[in-house]
């Protein structure tokens, strides 16, 4: 399960979404395809047209994974940061009802802005 009280959930490093698609597949509904995918050592993140999926692989031999899902009916408000001279890294801070906030850090290469765009469209 995400925690909404820790500042930083993943530092994530884009990845082609058919990759993580064979893992949330169970998960999705008809209709739902993958858009965006992120991935940190073990853990990932996707971003599908209905919602944000985090995936937390937990224990020594990775058995044991949860699956959290974010509706974007539920963001009330997001923040992007791009990146900077200095820092190449950019962040993605979104705010749910009901939840609290979360921040996505996004290593060098990813397209903050065409992500931004993609959950504008979806929330606004």
């Amino acid at each position: 399960m995400i925690d909404f009280n820790n500042g930083s959930v993943f530092k994530l490093t884009a990845c082609d979404p058919g990759e993580l698609v064979p893992q949330v597949a169970p998960f999705l509904i008809q209709g739902e395809q993958v858009i965006f995918g992120f991935r940190s050592v073990r853990d990932f993140v996707v971003f599908t047209n209905k919602r944000l999926m985090a995936v937390n692989v937990q224990g020594l031999t990775g058995s044991k994974t949860d699956f959290t899902t974010l509706p974007y009916n539920k963001i009330q408000a997001f923040s992007v940061e791009t990146a900077g001279s200095f820092d190449r890294d950019t962040e993605l801070d979104l705010w749910f009802s009901g939840l609290g906030q979360i921040r996505l850090e996004f290593k060098r290469n990813v397209d903050i802005r065409q992500l931004s765009q993609m959950i504008a469209n979806y929330v606004l």
